[in-house]
């Protein structure tokens, strides 16, 4: 039987190496959130557009409070924008492309 404390003490701390203090990585992540609320009327956001929102917000904060070469990072910013842009697709039937960015 592994012990559950030591096995929570190594993963904070191997996660606060990789993110930085959570309650500054918490502030930035919440800014950010307050931000992109106040500017739009998220009652038109539908539910897994709300939620990719906000764990972007949350990796932004992570790479802004920690370290900004974690490509993981990175791929779970695009990796929630894709889930809700293939739901997109999926309902309108039209395939995007990525030639403007």
């Amino acid at each position: 039987m592994t012990n559950t404390n030591n096995t929570l003490a190594d993963t904070l701390n191997e996660r606060g190496k990789r993110y930085g203090n959570f309650a500054d990585q918490a502030a930035i992540a919440q800014a950010i959130k307050a931000a992109m609320y106040s500017a739009c009327d998220s009652s038109k956001l539908a539910p897994d557009q709300r939620e990719a929102l906000a764990m972007i917000a949350n990796k932004l904060g992570r790479i802004l409070n920690g370290d900004p070469n974690y490509a993981d990072s990175w791929m779970d910013i695009a990796g929630y924008a894709k889930l809700v842009a293939d739901r997109l697709e999926a309902v309108s039937g039209e395939k995007s492309t990525t030639s403007n960015l």
